[in-house]
C-alpha cells in the first residue's frame, strides 16, 4: 500500500492526481504491451515467424512508460532518496530538504519539457523515422511530453505541501 497513502488529495490537486495515476497506469498497460511484443516475438523467433521491428517498439514503449511513471513517483514521494544520510536528522531538516527536492524535480521537469519539445520538432522536421516499421520517431514524444508536464504540476503540488510542511515545522 505504501506509495498509495500519499493519495486523496482534494480540490484542483486532487483533480490532478487522479490524472496523473490515471496517466501512470496507461505507461503500465504500454510496459505490459512490450512485454506482450517481446514473448510473441521470442515465440516467433522459436518458430521462425519473428515480429518485425520489436527492438523498436520495446525502445519507445519502454522510454513511454519510463517517463509516465515520474509523475506518480513525485506525487506520492516514491523517488528514490538516500535516507541513510537523513535518518537521524531532525523533521524540520526533511521538511526543508523535501521541499528543495520539489524545487528540483519542478526545475528538471521543466528544463526536459523544453529541450524535449525541440528535440520532437527536430525529429518532426527531419522526418526521421524507425528503421524497420518506419514509425515516425517524433510520436514517441507526445506522451512523454504529458509525462513531464504532469511532472512539473507534480512538483508543484509537492512543492506546496512541502513548503506548509515547514512552516509548520518553523
Amino acid at each position: 500500500m505504501g506509495a498509495f497513502q500519499k493519495l486523496g488529495r482534494t480540490g484542483i490537486a486532487g483533480a490532478f492526481e487522479k490524472l496523473i495515476v490515471a496517466w501512470a497506469l496507461a505507461g503500465g498497460l504500454v510496459l505490459l504491451a512490450v512485454v506482450a511484443v517481446n514473448i510473441y516475438s521470442t515465440l516467433g523467433n522459436m518458430w521462425a515467424a519473428p515480429f518485425p521491428g520489436d527492438f523498436e517498439l520495446s525502445e519507445i514503449g519502454v522510454a513511454i512508460a519510463v517517463f509516465s511513471f515520474l509523475p506518480f513517483c513525485q506525487i506520492t514521494d516514491a523517488n528514490v532518496t538516500a535516507d541513510i544520510f537523513t535518518s537521524k536528522a531532525g523533521p524540520r531538516l526533511k521538511a526543508f530538504l523535501a521541499l528543495i527536492a520539489s524545487v528540483i524535480a519542478f526545475g528538471f521537469g521543466l528544463l526536459l519539457l523544453w529541450r524535449m519539445y525541440y528535440g520532437m520538432s527536430d525529429q518532426r522536421e527531419y522526418e526521421y523515422t524507425t528503421a524497420i516499421l518506419q514509425i515516425p520517431i517524433w510520436y514517441a514524444y507526445v506522451p512523454v511530453l504529458i509525462s513531464l508536464f504532469l511532472l512539473s504540476i507534480g512538483a508543484v503540488i509537492t512543492l506546496s505541501e512541502n513548503s506548509r510542511d515547514l512552516i509548520r515545522r518553523t
